[in-house]
């Protein structure tokens, strides 16, 4: 459970929020993929398009250089379990620069690596921009509606501040572990500029609810703030609501679901440690002004310890959050049984007597002011004595798009492998002991081959054609799959490929060390493989279906086993505290 001193929402809460917006001709040209997708040549190309562009802020550069610009991706460091991270890969595609999370000697990045200058750098950039008007902040609090469009894709949802909760409270599930060194990179720089600068993006299944019905109504009778046409081919528009009538419907439709992280895991990890930060700060010292303080005010503590104690505190079994995090659909539910479904939560989960929650009669007024009571669904004496909560700020919620999967149906596509060291011909004879291979000529036959296959399967390429893995040793298999994980989470094929193919047949762990990541693009993986004179391994996309329920049970999935898309653009909406 969380730490009794924070507060937590009584349910999945977006609150309004006055966006931050650059007043430019061309929005496209201030913007950028997310943080993690982004590498030194992208960085250059995206500043080439705008001096103003969002870049400058989410990676600011180094003091120096000959010092590298990739701070914040995926580390070479063993994943923070139960850490209360969760989602997509924040890290480092095959082709980009090395990871600044490795401090340059093969060890995990830690708080004493980062350079602090680059956070201050990113702060005054944006105080500037903002003195300057080049950066605008929006008159009233708003929801916005969020719309990615184009060839074949269309994907609509809600920016606003989410209530940040405890993983074990079963409103925001993660189904991903999180790294040290990037939650210390993303902690330096939010806590530094005192700003969320991207929404992270979180999924829920809304079932045609007064949200999502109000999203299209929105989308396709009111005229856009913002538009903006990036080179990927898609067009981005946001629409504000603002009406206290809209918010609270929104919020009602809301409040008994759940959500899961699809893409920022760091990020929420992030938002997690600095809110703990922010409230043990504030326990100990009078509380600055938000503007004021800096990655030095916001913990008395080193930050490696702040970080670790954090990520740690919350950390339970898969058994006892699966108990915490199972939803139920309506009130006349059948049993739990083994299969756990994703959607509406639990309310007896909310405001467990050890923590407070925000109150929800006013969502523009969420988290504003103190001392007021809160009532908790499992504890009706409360309704009689009026308990005050720990007083809130805008580091209680973080920016998130939060999209209704049932009316938007997320892209996820799949994470390739390429081992450098493992010869093409060496892989698929030593594979030949536990599964069945099937030789094809060419790249084309063997992904068709793939996608036709039914159960576990891989498909194997580099030079000289390709091989696809089928049909495994049943026995084999059994022997190597965790007796301690569902057999939902057994089934996954990265499982699959993390606890039986790489290690048992050969003799490999999927880490960072053997393993390069290439995402989405079988052909481009193959093509690496070939060069090196190793292997690719393609796998096909989990189900979406699979990803919710083993989330829903408090696992979580193989590390790169998803990546979600369309992903929200950086640097249509920002967030600071200041004016939260």
């Amino acid at each position: 459970m969380g730490s009794p001193e924070l507060p937590v929402p009584d349910g999945l809460v977006l609150r309004p929020f006055r966006g931050v917006r650059f007043a430019v001709d061309d929005p496209a040209k201030v913007t950028s993929p997310p943080y993690d997708l982004i590498a030194d040549d992208d960085v250059r190309a995206l500043l080439d398009s705008h001096p103003n562009n969002v870049v400058r802020l989410i990676l600011p550069r180094p003091t120096t250089p000959a010092e590298p610009t990739n701070a914040r991706r995926n580390a070479d460091a063993v994943p923070v379990a139960g850490g209360g991270g969760l989602g997509s890969p924040e890290s480092t595609e095959v082709g980009a620069p090395t990871d600044l999370n490795d401090a340059g000697d093969g060890q995990p990045a830690t708080a004493s690596d980062i350079d602090e200058t680059r956070y201050a750098e990113a702060r005054d950039t944006l105080r500037a921009w903002l003195e300057a008007g080049i950066l605008t902040t929006d008159a009233l609090p708003a929801l916005y509606v969020y719309e990615q469009r184009g060839p074949g894709i269309l994907q609509r949802g809600l920016i606003g501040d989410v209530g940040i909760a405890d993983p074990t409270q079963g409103i925001i599930l993660p189904h991903e572990h999180v790294f040290p060194g990037p939650v210390a990179d993303r902690l330096a720089l939010m806590s530094t500029t005192q700003a969320n600068l991207e929404p992270i993006f979180l999924l829920y299944d809304g079932g045609d609810g007064q949200a999502t019905r109000l999203v299209d109504e929105v989308a396709t009778t009111r005229e856009p703030l913002v538009a903006a046409h990036t080179e990927d081919g898609l067009t981005h528009r946001l629409w504000a609501i603002t009406d206290a009538t809209e918010i609270a419907a929104v919020n009602a439709d809301l409040r008994p679901r759940q959500a899961l992280i699809a893409d920022g895991h760091h990020r929420y990890a992030t938002y997690r440690v600095l809110q703990r930060q922010e409230h043990t700060a504030r326990t100990q010292t009078p509380p600055a002004h938000p503007a004021n303080l800096t990655a030095t005010d916001t913990s008395a503590s080193p930050l490696n310890d702040a970080i670790a104690s954090s990520l740690q505190a919350d950390t339970t079994s898969s058994a006892d959050q699966a108990d915490m995090t199972s939803p139920r659909t309506d009130s006349t539910s059948s049993p739990r049984t083994d299969t756990t479904t994703f959607g509406r939560t639990d309310p007896a989960s909310f405001g467990r007597s050890d923590t407070t929650s925000f109150s929800r009669t006013d969502p523009a007024s969420f988290g504003r002011g103190t001392g007021t009571s809160s009532v908790t669904a499992d504890a009706p004496q409360a309704r009689e004595t009026s308990t005050a909560r720990p007083e809130s700020g805008p580091w209680d919620f973080g920016l998130a798009l939060l999209v209704d999967v049932s009316a938007y149906p997320p892209d996820l596509k799949a994470i390739h492998r390429v081992i450098p060291a493992l010869p093409l011909a060496e892989a698929a004879a030593r594979a030949k002991g536990a599964w069945r291979v099937h030789d094809y000529p060419s790249l084309t036959e063997g992904l068709a081959a793939l996608d036709a296959t039914s159960g576990p399967a891989f498909l194997l390429a580099g030079e000289g054609g390709t091989h696809l893995l089928t049909d495994p040793d049943p026995m084999q298999l059994a022997h190597a799959m965790p007796a301690d994980r569902s057999d939902r989470w057994n089934a996954l094929n990265t499982s699959i490929l993390t606890e039986f193919l790489m290690p048992k047949v050969w003799d490999m762990q999927d880490d960072e060390q053997t393993v390069r990541i290439v995402h989405h693009d079988a052909r481009s993986a193959a093509e690496q493989a070939a060069r090196a004179g190793g292997t690719a391994v393609i796998l096909k996309p989990l189900a979406v279906a699979d990803v919710l329920a083993v989330a829903a049970a408090g696992e979580r999935v193989p590390r790169k086993s998803t990546s979600f898309g369309p992903k929200p653009r950086t640097g249509l909406i920002l967030r600071t505290f200041a004016t939260d």
